[in-house]
């Protein structure tokens, strides 16, 4: 099918979810990528959810979200109910959703430890950058075709606030993910009935999470997704 019929199609499906989910609640995911926030989405998807379209969110986090245009986010969000990942993995656009979408709930997933997230990013990141023995390079970045040419490279080097010289600095991106966190909780610390903080991991994560949103379920875990 060519593209341009393609992107037509989606167009028309975000208008006609957008009128599906206009007068629903809002629930953001805003874990940092690689914190099971995928696992998450398909936990909703199982429940009908309208969920947000990841393709076209991360053409806005490159085109918008770098240049603190967060109208257009903004826009895109009454096509659905639930969003991860990039853009809404990054906290400052948190009090935008927040203003925009009053009553809204919020899903801070996290790792065991900071440790332990670097890792499973470094490794993700640099096998999806072709690298499956180390860690990528900045031109390696470069390569990478998914979503453009420069997608990966923003988003580990200038989202992330590194440098092209070691994209992966460990001590930054660790002080990124745990500063991630700290705003998360400080921001909602007079409302927690907004805020779930869970570690998918943990045994008792999947019914916390139930109860947060209110449903009941026989499943007893999270669906695993990506899994590093």
């Amino acid at each position: 099918m060519p593209i341009i019929f393609t992107l037509v199609k989606k167009r028309i499906r975000r208008l006609i979810n957008a009128k599906r989910v206009k007068s629903k609640q809002k629930i953001f995911c805003i874990g940092r990528n690689k914190t099971g926030t995928t696992s998450l989405k398909a936990a909703f998807a199982e429940f009908g959810y309208v969920i947000g379209e990841q393709d076209v969110a991360e053409h806005l986090f490159e085109q918008c979200y770098l240049e603190d245009d967060y109208a257009p986010i903004i826009q895109y969000c009454k096509s659905a109910e639930v969003f991860q990942d990039v853009p809404f993995s990054f906290y400052q656009i948190i009090p935008y959703l927040d203003k925009a979408f009053p009553n809204s709930k919020f899903i801070l997933t996290v790792r065991d430890s900071p440790e332990q997230w670097y890792n499973s990013f470094v490794k993700y990141y640099s096998k999806r950058s072709g690298v499956t023995d180390g860690i990528a390079t900045y031109d390696d970045l470069l390569k990478s075709t998914y979503v453009s040419n420069t997608f990966r490279a923003k988003f580990i080097v200038d989202a992330h606030q590194t440098t092209q010289a070691d994209p992966f600095n460990k001590e930054q991106l660790i002080r990124q993910y745990q500063n991630h966190i700290a705003y998360v909780e400080n921001y909602f610390k007079d409302r927690p009935q907004d805020l779930l903080t869970v570690n998918i991991a943990e045994k008792s994560a999947f019914q916390t999470f139930l109860a947060f949103i209110g449903k009941t379920s026989t499943a007893t875990e999270f669906p695993w997704e990506n899994k590093t």
